[in-house]
């Protein structure tokens, strides 16, 4: 199995492919690592933070999860000096094969690449979630929501298993684990099973 070694960001919020990620960078090692990625093209590792916090802390203690998402900043802005302004995307899964915490704080890690989810049409049994989702979207614009701020991103691929359930995978307020559950899990009409058993559940369908 062929890996590569990523900067990694923990983060509370899981990407999955396709997504998009909107970021305030401010801390001095991530700052270091997206001016790098900028000036080199090259993306960096999105993974869900099982333990400690985002923002660095003398305590530490951060455990980060077993899978994650390539992410590729598509626009971005420096605010100031030490405050960037990120808006990512999503490319594709990864799982964790090892990581380790740099002197100034930054993770990095040996990362091996996952398979993209196969096209799976929504069945008749999963098509409420997508067309909920497909109310939430037809909502953000109806409200004027500007492109740039949209958390979802064309093209709307309303009628696949696997965009519509990492679509609400980011959406809800999923745990770390249940999030690397999520994005470890390759059968994406599977993963969307699972996701509305939990929309029907908070009583979103």
């Amino acid at each position: 199995m062929t890996t590569k070694t990523l900067p990694l960001f923990p983060l509370g919020r899981a990407l999955f492919p396709d997504g998009v990620l909107h970021l305030r960078i401010f801390e001095v090692r991530y700052l270091d690592m997206i001016k790098k990625c900028l000036d080199t093209s090259e993306p960096f590792g999105v993974v869900p933070l099982l333990e400690g916090k985002e923002v660095r802390s003398p305590e530490g203690g951060e455990v980060l999860g077993r899978a994650g998402t390539i992410a590729k900043i598509d626009e971005w802005v420096a605010l100031t000096p030490t405050l960037f302004q990120l808006r990512c995307v999503g490319t594709s899964r990864f799982q964790v094969q090892s990581c380790e915490q740099g002197q100034f704080g930054l993770w990095s890690g040996q990362v091996a690449p996952m398979a993209d989810d196969p096209i799976v049409a929504i069945p008749n049994t999963l098509q409420p979630s997508a067309n909920r989702l497909g109310k939430l979207i037809a909502d953000l614009q109806k409200d004027g929501t500007p492109a740039p701020a949209m958390p979802i991103a064309p093209p709307f691929r309303l009628d696949e298993c696997g965009w519509v359930a990492n679509r609400w995978c980011e959406l809800l307020p999923l745990s770390p684990l249940q999030q690397q559950q999520m994005l470890m899990q390759e059968d994406p009409a599977e993963r969307l099973a699972q996701i509305q058993l939990g929309l029907d559940s908070q009583g979103l369908l």
